[in-house]
């Protein structure tokens, strides 16, 4: 047994602990308001403001921007200056890159939407700990796959193209080739994966497949303007229709394969898209290779997810797999095997949260 004193210690710390993550709750809650209403793009646009001007910038009430405000300032994640008359706020240089630039690798505006959205059907989540059951996507709401594709734009629009896809020679070269090549993006979300590959190989055609309507939709609409729409469709329907079998070169599942309750009949689903040669690129969660107590604050942060929604959707449905944000390679490696893949690689791709895998049949 622990010591009086090593007790005490412990407990102290816990309690601070605690007290410090429920401060950054708010801050990060306070984010997401920022985010949704406007508040961190009038600022940018304006410059240092009052809560009255931003309160008319943004249509808000102007008493709950000037609780907004100087909440923010009071965390730091804005500037203020000038007396309790005339107080004016600003979003420090810097802060702008983080909050609001949609194509940085550094924008986290999304994290708050995401957290938010995950702890959104809690009262459903206590119900599913109870009863073994699961929680359905739709139950987290729009916030949950617009911000999944907001945090993954930025990494798309900078890396698929330019450093991932080209760093699998098979894949790169059949790509660059003359002779157009199919590439099926499964779980394509809002699109914006489906819509990089295409501009990173102008002679390739996407077919960016998904389940859910609403993510379907946005990707009809991000597809719009962006140069490549003449060779990116999207459907809403299930990768194991046999209207689509043996079509495709190439298919991808990015960031979406621990969350489906059934990843075998999905990965079997994928390799029947296969055509004679063709190749499955799986990007998922960089994990640890097994389970760690204390663990890295990533690897934290994937629990946390898991918790709330990754494993409750993966639980949806009779004798679900309920696999979660924690995925391990081993994990995939046997879902692999199950599905009938003659190999599963894990790649040499250096990146922060991604572990990239290439399938063959």
């Amino acid at each position: 047994m622990a010591s009086a004193p090593a007790a005490v210690e412990r407990r102290d710390a816990l309690a601070e602990r605690l007290f410090l993550n429920a401060v950054g709750a708010f801050d990060l809650f306070a984010v997401y308001l920022g985010d949704r209403l406007g508040l961190y793009r009038a600022l940018a646009d304006n410059g240092a403001m009052t809560s009255a001007e931003l309160a008319e910038a943004a249509g808000i009430h102007e008493r709950y921007a000037r609780e907004w405000l100087e909440h923010q300032a009071a965390s730091e994640l804005l500037d203020v200056e000038g007396d309790a008359d005339e107080r004016r706020f600003s979003l420090p240089a810097g802060h702008d890159e983080v909050l609001l630039d949609e194509t940085s690798l550094n924008y986290g505006a999304p994290l708050a939407r995401a957290v938010l959205a995950s702890i959104r059907p809690v009262d459903a989540l206590v119900e599913a700990f109870r009863n073994g059951g699961g929680v359905p996507y739709a139950a987290y709401g729009d916030d949950l796959h617009e911000s999944q594709a907001a945090f993954t734009r930025p990494l798309f629009e900078n890396q698929l193209g330019k450093e991932w896809l080209p760093a699998v020679p098979e894949i790169h070269d059949r790509l660059s080739a003359s002779e157009p090549a199919r590439v099926a993006d499964v779980a394509c979300g809002q699109g914006r994966s489906s819509i990089e590959i295409a501009r990173a190989y102008p002679n390739a055609q996407v077919d960016g497949i998904d389940s859910d309507r609403a993510s379907i939709e946005a990707a009809r609409k991000n597809v719009e303007g962006s140069g490549v729409e003449a060779r990116v469709t999207f459907h809403e329907r299930n990768a194991a229709d046999a209207g689509l079998a043996g079509r495709y070169d190439l298919v991808t599942i990015f960031e979406a394969l621990h969350d489906m309750s059934y990843p075998v009949e999905v990965l079997k689903a994928a390799r029947g898209l296969l055509g004679d040669g063709g190749l499955v690129f799986i990007g998922d969660e960089r994990t640890a290779e097994e389970f760690t107590a204390p663990a890295s604050e990533a690897e934290r942060l994937f629990y946390g997810f898991s918790v709330f929604h990754c494993l409750p959707v993966g639980m949806v449905g009779e004798g679900a797999a309920g696999t979660g944000t924690v995925i391990r390679p081993q994990t995939v490696k046997d879902y692999a095997r199950q599905a009938g893949f003659a190999s599963c690689e894990v790649l040499p791709i250096e990146h922060d949260f991604w572990r990239f895998y290439l399938l063959r049949p």
